[in-house]
């Protein structure tokens, strides 16, 4: 096995904890342990009573509970609870996949959907959405890319790194056509629950038959980064058995503390998605403005869900603009040359907090 390095994490490296302005954050805004707890009355003192034992290893009955709560037809024990979603990615590449077979992978996306699936041995053919069609997936595309050897499809929508929605029909057309092809079809659904209209959320995929494996985690649309909690939900026993079993090669199991936050935080998660998607559309706003007045040097095909979207710088290199503005005003921007993407686009995060700050630093350089 061979991985190379994960660029996004890398260059966050870099800058991350000593940069004032995130301007390209994939997360939500954070809170505090206190007021995830005032959430909930009572759930402060039975905090304090948490047994710092090992936990069980597919993750505690009641929180896997709750997280069933989040699908139509998922039952507790179709639950595996990770250490965030990477374990998980990780885990399930091994799990579906062996050397020789062939992956369709959503592209640009986050690197491990598509790297981890090449460390197994696997040959992965990218699945490319285009700006210039609105990100949307072709589906056409999609049957072109089969092979006889074809085990599997990758999907995330929302979509990281450009806000993109799959329409209700696209998402029943590309299930229809893993089922009939005999497919594991992989859905990223981190970002799920913060669509910008309700009334365009998706299915998850998992809820659609046994072919189907949803991603969730509590860091995205929920805002709670730090409890290092992700799931899948799947019906598919064999694939929930294979991954259980490999992770007794990783976490064995996860952080009990993080386990009850992540309940309290699942049976309040409504009053998470009002407060995240709040911040969100208050930035949009900003952005908007933004791009309206700056439209000679900015634009992107503004998205429909999630905390980010994936503008084009259309004046310069992306990667030298990034460098010089997080070195001179303190504001980071994340070059698509971390997705892999040679076109100039960079990612925009639109959950945080002090987005109309940053914007306000960000404009002070382009004066300059």
């Amino acid at each position: 096995m061979h991985l190379p390095p994960f660029k996004l994490e890398r260059y966050f490296a870099k800058y991350e904890f000593n940069t004032e302005y995130l301007l390209c954050s994939s997360d939500c805004e954070a809170m505090s342990i206190a007021d995830l707890l005032a959430l909930e009355p009572g759930s402060a003192e039975k905090f304090q009573n948490v047994w710092l034992g090992y936990t069980e290893s597919q993750g505690s009955p009641s929180l896997r509970r709750e997280i069933a709560n989040l699908y139509t037809t998922i039952q507790p024990e179709d639950v595996l609870v990770h250490t965030g979603a990477g374990e998980a990615i990780y885990l399930f590449m091994y799990a579906a996949f062996k050397k020789g077979d062939h992956v369709i992978v959503h592209s640009p996306g986050y690197q491990s959907l598509a790297e981890v699936a090449r460390a197994v041995g696997c040959d992965v053919s990218p699945w490319r959405a285009r700006e210039q069609d609105g990100w949307v997936l072709d589906l056409d595309e999609l049957r072109h890319l089969m092979r006889t050897n074809t085990k599997g499809i990758i999907i995330n929508t929302p979509h990281n790194p450009t806000g993109y929605l799959m329409s209700r029909a696209d998402f029943e057309a590309v299930n229809k056509f893993a089922q009939e092809k005999n497919l594991i079809l992989f859905s990223d659904e981190v970002y799920r629950e913060s669509e910008y209209d309700p009334a365009d959320r998706l299915p998850a995929a998992c809820d659609m038959g046994e072919h189907a494996v949803s991603l969730g985690v509590t860091s995205k649309t929920y805002g709670l980064a730090g409890l290092r909690i992700g799931w899948v939900a799947t019906k598919n026993k064999k694939i929930l058995q294979a991954m259980a079993s490999l992770k007794d090669y990783t976490t064995i199991c996860n952080s009990a503390p993080s386990e009850f936050l992540a309940e309290v935080a699942m049976r309040n998660r409504q009053k998470l998605i009002d407060r995240s998607l709040a911040i969100i559309k208050h930035n949009l706003t900003v952005v908007d403005d933004l791009f309206a007045r700056r439209a000679s040097l900015f634009t992107w095909a503004r998205p429909k869900a999630g905390s980010m979207g994936f503008p084009k710088l259309l004046k310069g290199d992306i990667e030298d603009f990034c460098d010089d503005l997080v070195k001179k005003v303190g504001v980071l921007l994340l070059p698509g040359t971390m997705y892999d993407d040679s076109r100039n686009h960079f990612r925009l995060g639109l959950g945080r907090k002090n987005l109309p700050q940053a914007v306000e630093k960000l404009e002070g350089y382009l004066g300059k």
